[in-house]
């Protein structure tokens, strides 16, 4: 069975831009579309008024509005809805872990989706073995449809070959370019070993080697994708700072996040972390060893 886009609608304004963002993406690529609520009938040890039948109607009637827009906007994409039994995050991970990428949006006032600048979000795209999708509404209602896919890079071609992958081909499904970005800082003393030294001093000093690397990680790929255009972008200063600002006027930001765990848990990354927050499109934030 080919694995399914999901999204996570909480019937927010942002969730469903994020559903549309994702129907899109699965005509694209001609896969299904799942969508998906979570919803887990947990009663308040509070003397308040809770009707489980009118919150379930509603969990259904989210959907059934997410599910409409979607058939508006593809009419032939095949899609599914479900309501999850559980709780958000546990529910989110649980359908990222079978689909070929989550989508959310980056607003939410529901508990799905949550807010990305605090618990849910970041807990989703922390844990998550695929790449999850942030997509904020805009306020003209419109998603970005032109510009470049823009992706960070960033270590060896070995360390950023899962990013550069998965931007290449959402540029070449969109017929739209890659711009590559390589962010440098100049090292602390401590960190100028000789042998990394020499290597920058044989490339020309420590601008030419970054290019270097740049080149050297995109090789592969300008290969296995030569209908896609490549601009190259190097600059120095921290990626949160570089990559965001690259971002402006581009249609996908692509980052990429270390899959492991931290002394203190499950962490974005401070690159990731940037780009989220301030971005002006729809963040892809792509898991890698």
């Amino acid at each position: 069975m080919t694995p399914a886009i999901t999204v996570g609608v909480d019937g927010s304004p942002e969730s469903l831009t994020a559903a549309d963002w994702a129907a899109d993406e699965a005509a694209l690529r001609a896969v299904p579309l799942r969508l998906v609520h979570a919803w887990l009938w947990q009663p308040l040890d509070v003397p308040v008024a809770q009707d489980r039948e009118a919150q379930a109607r509603s969990a259904h009637a989210i959907l059934h509005e997410a599910g409409t827009r979607v058939a508006g906007r593809h009419p032939q994409l095949a899609f599914t809805t479900a309501v999850v039994a559980d709780t958000a995050v546990s529910a989110l991970l649980g359908e990222a872990g079978r689909a070929e990428m989550l989508v959310l949006g980056s607003r939410g006032h529901g508990a799905l989706a949550g807010f990305l600048l605090g618990s849910y979000g970041q807990q989703v795209i922390a844990a998550s073995s695929r790449p999850v999708v942030s997509v904020r509404a805009a306020r003209d209602g419109l998603l970005p449809d032109s510009g470049d896919v823009v992706v960070g890079q960033q270590g060896s071609p070995e360390d950023s070959a899962g990013v550069l992958g998965f931007a290449f081909r959402e540029a070449a499904a969109r017929g739209a370019a890659v711009r590559a970005v390589r962010a440098w800082s100049l090292p602390p003393v401590y960190a100028c070993s000789p042998g990394s030294l020499r290597l920058a001093d044989e490339a020309g000093g420590l601008a030419p080697f970054e290019e270097k690397a740049l080149r050297e990680a995109l090789a592969p790929w300008r290969d296995r994708f030569p209908e896609v255009p490549v601009v190259e972008h190097v600059e120095r200063g921290s990626g949160g700072e570089v990559l965001p600002a690259a971002a402006a006027g581009a249609r996908l930001l692509v980052v990429g996040r270390r899959a492991r765990r931290s002394p203190v848990g499950t962490r974005i990354g401070s690159v990731a972390h940037a780009a989220l927050h301030h971005a002006p499109c729809p963040v892809a934030v792509v898991p890698h060893a």
